[in-house]
């Protein structure tokens, strides 16, 4: 097998596995936990089931519709990239599977907001969701929420009375809930800033036959 086939092979495994896993999560936790649901699995640990119509970590930004539509060119873009990274003589594996891991987590949540509007019913606590036909769901297509249930509270305390503005306030870290998908993306980018920027433009030169 030529080192063009097993980049691709190994990207496409990434962002399959990626997808399985999030998706098999997200239908778990929308299916057997009602929304605000908190199921304490270590004190820094929870599985806490929200939805969002924003980005990653529950961030508003521009319309729902505006949201989904980017999502799904930017994972057209990053498909077309990893064809062109895996045909690039000097591109390391490690950055291939950075981008796969920002193309699956992408993909997953355009799941979410295309599919889960559509086949999914949205009660109110404390009924669960449930799966119903195609165009019988809370919502219409590119609608559907993004399902989150990963929380990890691992520390808090309180401002000193003295502070200005803050005194008495609680503070906790890390309060956003987020997913898997939301995962592969962070990893992915903090991977490559911090190890693989210089490769970023590789796919534009030093292309070889696969």
């Amino acid at each position: 097998m030529t080192r063009s086939r097993r980049l691709a092979l190994l990207a496409w495994i990434i962002v399959a596995a990626v997808i399985v896993i999030d998706q098999a999560v997200k239908i778990w936790v929308k299916t057997s936990f009602y929304l605000g649901e908190d199921l304490e699995i270590l004190p820094w640990f929870h599985l806490r089931f929200i939805q969002n119509n924003g980005m990653a970590f529950g961030i508003e930004l521009g319309s729902k519709l505006f949201l989904t539509l980017f999502r799904i060119v930017l994972v057209g873009f990053l498909v077309w990239y990893i064809t062109r990274l895996t045909r690039a003589a000097k591109v390391p594996a490690g950055y291939v599977a950075c981008v796969a891991l920002i193309a699956a987590g992408a993909f997953g949540n355009i799941v979410d907001c295309v599919c889960y509007g559509e086949i999914f019913t949205n009660p109110y606590p404390p009924l669960t969701a449930h799966f119903v036909p195609w165009g019988e769901g809370y919502g219409g297509i590119f609608h559907g929420y993004v399902v989150d249930m990963l929380y990890f509270p691992l520390f808090s305390f309180t401002w000193p009375e003295w502070m200005p503005w803050l005194g008495g306030r609680e503070f906790s870290f890390f309060d956003p809930v987020f997913n898997i998908a939301d995962s592969a993306i962070t990893v992915g980018m903090l991977a490559i800033i911090l190890f693989y920027s210089k490769y970023i433009n590789s796919a534009s030169v030093d292309e070889k036959a696969a």
